[in-house]
């Protein structure tokens, strides 16, 4: 399904539920460089991670339907803090810094990927996290770090396929199969793998149904 086929809500009543969800005010409220900064826990947090240059920025702006709500760059690093944004009023949205590599020093990598590692373990109010892989090279050890800091933490997670429109059918499936036999086993890994693009809108669509069903569950919907 693309941005251009309407949801069919006899297929997932979420999808229109989502749809509207994310139709509504994407406001930026709260930057954190650090745990000591972090906004009061106020609404269900909803995070995206991913290794920088994944396409995380695009996602998020193709999620929203806005072109600017969160910076894109063709210069991995550019995310450089937790930033949340209010989606409808509904939960918040947390943009995380892209970790591995980064046009800047070393210094500051690491500080943003303790950033991140520190953030993940400790939120309560963190409902699910959506870990951005790009579809044409899977699951690299750099994101097996980050997966293996959440199944600890028994965070819940869901892998996203970015950058899908770039493979084939054939190639995208078996992708997304060994994407899931990779995380099959791991028990705080929702057992769906979502392919998107943010540039067809491939899976956008049920990208926000899934967060609209999640709401629902953790009664925020």
């Amino acid at each position: 399904m693309t941005e251009t086929s309407p949801p069919n809500p006899d297929v997932d009543p979420f999808l229109e539920i989502g749809r509207k969800l994310f139709a509504g005010e994407a406001d930026f409220i709260w930057a954190a460089n650090s745990l000591k900064n972090l906004p009061p826990m106020s609404k269900v947090e909803i995070a995206f991670a991913g290794r920088s240059n994944v396409g995380k920025s695009s996602l998020v702006n193709a999620l929203t339907g806005r072109n600017t709500l969160a910076r894109t760059s063709h210069t991995p690093g550019r995310t450089q803090q937790l930033n949340f944004f209010n989606i409808n009023d509904r939960f918040h949205l947390v943009d995380m810094p892209g970790y591995g590599y980064a046009a800047v020093d070393k210094e500051k990598v690491a500080a943003w990927t303790q950033l991140i590692h520190d953030y993940l373990r400790g939120r309560a109010s963190l409902a699910r996290v959506y870990v951005l892989i790009d579809a044409r090279h899977g699951i690299k050890p750099v994101d097996e770090t980050v997966l293996q800091t959440l199944g600890t933490a028994a965070v819940s997670y869901q892998i996203v396929l970015t950058k899908a429109d770039e493979l084939k059918k054939g190639e995208l499936d078996k992708r997304m199969a060994e994407t899931l036999q990779k995380i099959e086993k791991r028990a705080a890994a929702y057992p769906e793998i979502l392919p998107t693009s943010s540039r067809t809108g491939l899976g956008i669509p049920e990208l926000r149904a899934k967060v609209a069903q999640l709401l629902s569950e953790r009664g925020a919907g």
